[in-house]
């Protein structure tokens, strides 16, 4: 048979063929969500999509273990801002965005003495566990990953 001789078959066509043949033709899902877009400023005058609040002292296996959750979430939550709180200070340039993603309580805290009352209103403010304790437990992962889930869908809601 040359190349010449063979057609393109219609959709309909294969699919009668194959169930001719006595095989299930499968079909790709399509996905319902649309994507986020990679650098999507809010609406609303925010700059960035999220901003990744950390404790002062991290080890090495604790940001590669939330690295590699973060780029779970999608490239967009992998490149967002990492800011450090140190002596239970953030800088005072924290940058407006529409989610903040704050590991820890005194985080937290630090987070709400430097943002104003607007942006905070404004602001989705995820809290998840430290993460030495989500390196050295399940149910801290678990929550990491809830925490993650919400962020992923409120951003993706606020984007379209």
């Amino acid at each position: 048979m040359s190349t010449g001789a063979c057609v393109a078959a219609s959709t309909a066509h294969r699919v009668r063929v194959l169930r001719a043949l006595g095989l299930t033709p499968w079909v790709r899902r399509a996905i319902a969500v649309p994507p986020v877009p990679e650098a999507a400023p809010a609406s609303d005058g925010a700059g960035v999509a999220c901003v990744v609040v950390l404790p002062e002292r991290c080890s090495a296996r604790e940001l590669d273990l939330l690295g590699r959750a973060l780029s779970a979430g999608g490239a967009w939550l992998a490149r967002a801002a990492r800011m450090q709180v140190k002596a239970g200070q953030l800088a005072a340039n924290v940058p407006a965005a529409q989610a903040y993603l704050v590991f820890g309580e005194a985080q937290a805290h630090a987070l709400g003495r430097v943002l104003p009352t607007a942006v905070m209103n404004r602001a989705l403010i995820v809290l998840a566990d430290e993460p030495h304790l989500v390196l050295g437990s399940a149910a801290a992962k678990r929550r990491l990953w809830s925490a993650l889930r919400s962020l992923r869908r409120a951003l993706i809601t606020a984007g379209a």
